[in-house]
C-alpha cells in the first residue's frame, strides 16, 4: 500500500534520487515542423502539457511566453515560441477538444499563451483540481512528484534563459521533464482511485 501526505515535507525532497525525461525530444522551430508535430500529438490519447518564460528580474514585467511543451509518455515536442509565435496550427492543438491535455497551473499557462493569440483551451484537465480527490494539498509540480513517486524533479534550469539562441541540453530536458510528469501523475492517480490502495497520512 502507498503511503501519500496531505503536504509532502519540502526539507526530504532534496534527498530523493533524481528523475528526469529520458525519451525523445524534438524541438521545433518552424512553422512547417509545427504542423507536422501537431498532426502527430493529436494521435495520441493525451498530452502532458507546460510551458517556460524568460524571467523577468525587473518589478511588474513579464516576458511572453518562451516555449511551449507537449509530451507523450515518450516523445516531446518543444514548441520555440520566441521563434515561430503561436501559429495556427498550435492553436488547433490547444483548442482541440479530442484529445485531453493535462497539466498543473493550467489557468496561468493558458493566460500567457493567450497574450500571443487568443483561443479557447479545449479538452484539458488540471491536476491541482485532480490531486485534491485524493486529499493531497501540494500544487507544485516538484511536491506532487515527491509525494507520488518519492523521486525529485530539479529546479535549476526554471530561471535560465528560455529565449537564448539555442537551448542547452539541460534545458530541454528540463522542459520535456515538466510535461511527461504532468502525464505520470495523471496516471499514477487514476492508478490510486481504481485501487484504493493507499492511505493518507494529514500533515501540516
Amino acid at each position: 500500500m502507498k503511503t501519500i501526505y496531505s503536504h509532502y515535507d519540502k526539507s526530504a525532497i532534496s534527498a530523493l534520487p533524481k528523475v528526469q525525461f529520458e525519451g525523445r525530444i524534438i524541438v521545433i522551430q518552424s512553422i512547417g515542423e509545427a504542423r507536422r508535430a501537431v498532426d502527430y500529438l493529436l494521435r495520441a490519447p493525451r498530452l502532458g502539457i507546460d510551458t517556460e518564460t524568460r524571467p523577468n528580474f525587473k518589478p511588474g514585467g513579464m516576458n511572453p511566453v518562451s516555449l511551449l511543451q507537449v509530451s507523450t509518455p515518450d516523445t516531446c515536442f518543444l514548441f520555440r515560441l520566441v521563434r515561430i509565435g503561436l501559429p495556427d496550427c498550435v492553436v488547433r492543438l490547444l483548442a482541440d477538444t479530442s484529445v485531453q491535455k493535462v497539466g498543473l497551473s493550467l489557468h496561468d499557462d493558458w493566460a500567457q499563451l493567450r497574450r500571443r493569440q487568443d483561443f479557447e483551451p479545449g479538452k484539458y484537465l488540471e491536476l491541482q483540481d485532480y490531486v485534491r480527490k485524493l486529499g493531497i494539498e501540494d500544487m507544485s509540480l516538484q511536491k506532487l512528484y515527491a509525494n507520488l513517486f518519492h523521486q525529485k524533479i530539479s529546479k535549476a534550469q526554471r530561471l535560465s534563459n528560455w529565449d537564448a539562441d539555442v537551448l542547452t541540453e539541460a534545458q530541454k530536458r528540463y522542459a520535456a521533464t515538466d510535461a511527461w510528469a504532468c502525464l505520470r501523475l495523471y496516471d499514477e492517480i487514476n492508478h490510486l482511485f481504481s485501487t484504493k490502495d493507499y492511505q493518507l497520512v494529514n500533515t501540516e
